[in-house]
C-alpha cells in the first residue's frame, strides 16, 4: 500500500508511474486528496470545539463559586452541545479515514523507474539467457505421456479424490518431487537462508499484509466457516511473521526459506495451456523472502535473481531471464523478474520463478518496521520475494528435455537426493 505522505507529496508522481502499469489512477488519486483535505478541515473544528469546551469547563467551576448559577448552568449547557459536536466531527473523521484507505488499497504499486513499459508479456525484456536447448529423439512426448508411461503421476485419479488439477504423484515420480524440494531448501541453506515451516492456511490480516486482499480474493481458496484461507504462496505466512514487527537496523537483511503445497483456484484457465503439470490448483514450491533496508534492495534484488539463476543452471535446464514490463506486474511488485525454463517437447517456455522486489508497499500493509541506528526512528522496511523453485513445470521441463529412447535422465545435481540416475 503507497503511503499517504507520498501520495500527498507527489501526487502526480503517482499517476504518472502508475500509468505505465497502464493503470489511470487519477480519479482515486484526486479523491483521497479531496478527502484529506477534508480531514484536515474536520479535524481543525474538531480542534477548535475541544479547545472552547476545555475554556468553559474551568470557567463552570469559577462560575458555580461565585454563585452565578444561572451562568454556570448556561455555560454547561453549552458544553453538553460542544460535546455531541466533538462526538459528530470524530465520527466524521473515522468516516473520511475508512473511505480513504478503501481508496488506498485499489492502487496497485508504482513501478521502479527502469521497468519497461508495456501492456503484455509481449512487452516484457528477455534480460538474458542460458543452457542448451536440447535436440530430442524422434517420437518425444510431451510429459503428460511420459508421466503415463513411466508411472509417476497419475492426473486421472487426481480428479478422481479431488478433481483436475490435483494430480497424484506415485514411485519416482514422488521421489522426484521430495528429491527437488529437498534440493531447493538444501541450496538456500547453504545461501543463508533460515528454513520456517509455516501453516497452509492464513487469516484476513495475513492476506492484506502481503497484498492477497482485497486483490485476489477470488484466486484463494475460502474456508468460510473459519474465514482463513488457504495459501497460494509461502511467501505470505512468511513475510507475515515480520507484521506488526520493528527489527533493528543491524538484523538486516533477513533471509527465510520455506517450502509448501500452494493453493491457487485459477478461475478461468482452460486449454492446451493448463495440460499436465502447466497450471494446477496445488503444487509445491519453494519460496525465499528477504526483509532489507531500504538502501540494499535492488542490490539484494540481483542477488537474488542470481541465486535463483544457479539453482536453474544446476539442474542443467534452458532458461532465460525476463524483466516484466508494467503492464504484466503483479498488483504488489515495483520490479520483478521471471525465470522461464524451455519445454523440448511443447516447444514452449514454461514461467518457473518470478523474484520480485516490493519496496515498502507490503510493510506499509504489515507494519513491518526497522529502526534506524541513527535516529533510532522506525522507518518501513522493503520486502522481497521468489519463487526458488516451483515445482510442476520443472518436473514437466526435466522429464521432457532429458527423454531419451531407454529413459530419462536425471541431472547430476539431483541424484544426491533421488537415489537414481534414470527414470526407465
Amino acid at each position: 500500500m503507497l503511503t499517504i505522505k507520498y501520495l500527498n507529496d507527489r501526487p502526480e508522481e503517482v499517476i504518472e508511474k502508475l500509468a505505465k502499469r497502464n493503470f489511470d489512477a487519477s480519479t482515486i488519486v484526486n479523491s483521497i486528496i479531496e478527502l484529506r483535505e477534508k480531514r484536515n478541515q474536520t479535524q481543525t473544528q474538531a480542534d477548535l470545539a475541544k479547545a472552547e469546551m476545555n475554556k468553559l469547563s474551568k470557567e463552570i467551576g469559577i462560575l458555580f463559586k461565585d454563585g452565578k448559577m444561572e451562568e454556570a448552568n448556561h455555560a454547561k449547557s453549552l458544553t453538553a452541545e460542544l460535546k455531541d459536536k466533538i462526538r459528530e466531527l470524530d465520527q466524521v473523521f473515522n468516516d473520511i479515514d475508512d473511505q480513504v484507505q478503501a481508496l488506498l488499497v485499489q492502487l496497485p504499486n508504482v513501478p521502479h523507474e527502469s521497468v519497461p513499459k508495456g501492456k503484455s508479456a509481449d512487452d516484457n525484456l528477455v534480460v538474458r539467457s542460458g543452457g542448451t536447448i536440447p535436440s530430442l529423439p524422434e517420437g518425444s512426448l510431451p510429459h503428460w505421456d511420459l508421466t503415463t508411461k513411466y508411472n509417476l503421476i497419475d492426473f486421472e485419479l487426481g480428479v478422481k479424490l479431488t478433481g483436475a488439477g490435483f494430480p497424484v504423484y506415485r514411485g519416482k515420480g514422488a521421489q522426484m518431487q521430495r528429491a527437488l524440494i529437498n534440493f531447493f531448501l538444501n541450496e538456500a541453506r547453504e545461501n543463508g537462508y533460515e528454513e520456517i515451516q509455516p501453516p497452509l492456511m492464513v487469516n484476513e490480516a495475513s492476506g492484506f499484509g502481503t497484498g492477497q486482499l482485497p486483490d485476489k480474493e477470488g484466486q484463494m481458496y475460502h474456508v468460510s466457516i473459519d474465514n482463513l484461507y488457504l495459501i497460494p504462496t509461502a511467501e505470505v505466512p512468511v513475510t507475515n511473521i515480520y507484521r506488526d514487527v520493528i527489527l533493528d537496523e543491524e538484523e538486516l537483511p533477513v533471509k527465510n526459506t520455506a517450502y509448501s503445497a500452494c493453493f491457487r483456484r485459477e478461475a478461468g484457465s482452460y486449454g492446451k495451456d493448463v495440460r499436465g503439470l502447466n497450471r494446477l490448483h496445488q503444487f509445491d514450491k519453494v519460496e525465499i523472502v528477504q526483509i532489507a533496508h531500504p538502501d540494499q534492495s535492488y542490490q539484494i534484488l540481483e542477488e537474488m535473481v542470481n541465486y535463483v539463476e544457479s539453482l536453474v543452471k544446476k539442474l542443467e535446464l534452458p532458461y532465460r531471464i525476463v524483466k516484466l514490463c508494467g503492464g504484466d506486474m503483479g498488483f504488489t511488485s515495483a520490479m520483478t523478474y521471471d525465470f522461464e525454463v524451455w519445454s523440448a517437447a511443447q516447444q514452449k517456455w514454461l514461467e518457473v520463478s518470478s523474484v520480485s522486489n516490493f519496496e515498502s508497499f507490503q510493510a506499509n500493509r504489515l507494519k513491518l518496521r526497522y529502526r534506524d541506528k541513527n535516529s533510532k526512528k522506525p522507518q518501513l522496511a522493503h520486502t522481497l520475494n521468489g519463487s526458488a523453485l516451483a515445482l510442476p513445470r520443472i518436473v514437466a521441463a526435466l522429464l521432457e528435455n532429458n527423454q531419451t529412447r531407454d529413459g530419462i535422465l536425471i541431472p547430476e545435481a539431483l541424484v544426491r537426493w533421488t537415489g537414481f540416475e534414470k527414470i526407465s
